[in-house]
């Protein structure tokens, strides 16, 4: 998964997530990727500073904040109603997929990959992968995608 900090036509600054850079392209030129703000499907990547991973403890560096001049009025009430009601929809699809589907913790590459190609049963299945393995799965054809995790989740 690849994470790009976008910006629309009308100076909108957003993020989304995609498979890979060929995807991103290829939603792009299908006119897919659309300005949550404004609806606008002239979207570009902005620049951004790549996120460093640690190979001792994963973690992340903290990314590097989005160009202010750019930056779409995060105060307006409409942006924080609309941002309620996205959170609340990602808990309640996290909260779905926790609630029907086996948590396989640090097996999750090795399960998955099971599935796949057919030596155990298809179910629904969560778990961890680091940032390489999640990379290697998706190369081979495994379809697999991050659970939501929500400022409030940090806490």
């Amino acid at each position: 998964m690849i994470r790009y900090n976008l910006r629309c036509d009308k100076g909108h600054a957003f993020e989304s997530w995609f498979q890979s850079s060929s995807a991103y392209e290829s939603q792009e030129k299908r006119k897919l990727v659309n300005c949550p703000a404004c609806g606008s499907a002239k979207v570009e990547r902005a620049i951004m500073a790549p996120q460093i991973v640690s190979k001792k403890g994963r973690e992340s560096a903290p990314p590097a904040p989005a160009p202010t001049e750019v930056a779409a009025p995060a105060s307006t009430p409409l942006l924080m109603a609309q941002e309620r009601e996205l959170r609340a929809k990602l808990k309640e699809l996290r909260d779905h997929i926790v609630k029907n589907a086996d948590n396989v913790g640090e097996r999750f590459p090795n399960e998955a990959r099971k599935m796949h190609y057919g030596d155990i049963e298809h179910r629904p299945i969560y778990g961890e992968a680091s940032p390489e393995e999640a990379r290697s799965l998706i190369e081979e054809g495994v379809e697999v995608s991050p659970l939501p995790v929500l400022p409030d989740d940090r806490n």
